[in-house]
């Protein structure tokens, strides 16, 4: 690890002060950069975000994913906590924290939206920055690579229903717009110039010259995302600590929950890292759209989503850094052992 990379924590924090600054004494210059975008995809971010994940996907063999089939217990639990366990828990959160212990310091008129906009916010797991966070805690990368397609496509079939029955709809408008665009900016098109890559250049020296791009990349990424919401940051500041408190629960809930289940399963480290943050990340741009196109730009569930997307790069990062720490202790468990015995022996 490079002294660079060993001290990840300190430039995030120092980028987002530097965000947040500019936000406020440059307003203008981030309402710009942040109005470049198509079916409310941030081009900029989107550029970025290829920046940071190609040098992952660089790392990817298509020959090699027919082997994802023998972390069925690592995909297994990465959908239950995406579908059937966060969801549900934030709504619960967002009840208990929002609607109950802060509400004498909200705006009782936004308390119902700030819910909605949680819920909104739980509902799609994320699709491009764990790539990332996977390669932070090295990875198997085509389960991370599978992992997130399979999430892709549930989600056509199930973000609507799921949002709709927890805030009690009887239909939502869904931007596919949003949907199929991040998808094909995240997934489709940085996997064909990835391959496109290996089959032009040497795959090791590319991916370590991209890595210092990708983690610039990163750090500049989070330069704009808390940029762009200087001024509500310093507007509303209570809010946006109330808000931010049940995400933050519900984050790591879910990734030690996630996991956990690994590790009872016997599922290998590699796998269990990216899984409990696939299970813990959510993917910012749709739910932005979702809770705008819903509640309206000024609403209090578009200003909720929005805190989702100021505390997804620092907290994800605090996961990782969980992750690698407890590396040891996780190879200790029993399943582990036994199922890294029976590899062995294969």
């Amino acid at each position: 690890m490079s002294t660079f990379e060993r001290y990840l924590t300190l430039w995030v924090a120092l980028c987002i002060v530097v965000g947040i600054a500019l936000g406020h004494l440059m307003p203008g210059v981030f309402q710009t950069i942040g109005g470049a975008e198509i079916a409310k995809v941030n081009l900029p971010v989107a550029v970025l975000i290829w920046l940071m994940i190609i040098p992952m996907l660089l790392k990817i063999d298509f020959a090699s994913l027919a082997q994802v089939g023998r972390h069925w217990r690592g995909i297994g639990v990465t959908l239950f906590i995406n579908w059937a366990v966060k969801p549900f828990s934030m709504a619960l959160l967002g009840w208990l924290f929002i609607g109950w212990l802060f509400r004498p310091y909200l705006p009782e008129t936004q308390i119902d939206s700030y819910i909605a906009g949680l819920i909104v916010l739980a509902a799609a797991p994320c699709t491009a920055m764990v790539f990332v966070w996977s390669n932070l805690t090295k990875g198997e990368p085509h389960f991370t690579l599978s992992q997130v397609a399979l999430n892709d496509a549930i989600m056509v079939v199930a973000f609507a229903p799921i949002v709709a029955l927890l805030l009690g709809l009887s239909a939502i408008t869904v931007p596919w717009d949003t949907l199929i665009l991040s998808v094909v900016l995240y997934i489709v098109l940085p996997v064909i110039v990835a391959q496109l890559l290996r089959l032009s250049t040497d795959v090791d020296r590319m991916a370590g010259r991209l890595q210092p791009v990708s983690l610039v990349a990163l750090l500049t990424t989070l330069v704009l995302l808390f940029g762009f919401q200087g001024e509500q940051i310093i507007a509303q500041p209570t809010v946006i600590a109330l808000l931010a408190v049940p995400i933050l629960i519900q984050v790591y809930f879910n990734s030690g929950l996630a996991y956990l289940l690994n590790r009872v399963s016997g599922e290998e480290h590699c796998v269990a890292g990216p899984s409990a943050l696939i299970g813990a990340s959510n993917f910012f741009e749709l739910a932005v759209a979702a809770a705008i196109s819903l509640f309206g730009f000024t609403s209090g569930a578009a200003l909720a989503t929005v805190v989702g997307v100021l505390v997804e790069v620092p907290v994800m990062l605090s996961v990782v850094w969980i992750v690698n720490r407890s590396k040891g202790w996780y190879e200790r468990g029993a399943a582990v052992r036994t199922h890294a015995a029976t590899i062995r022996k294969v």
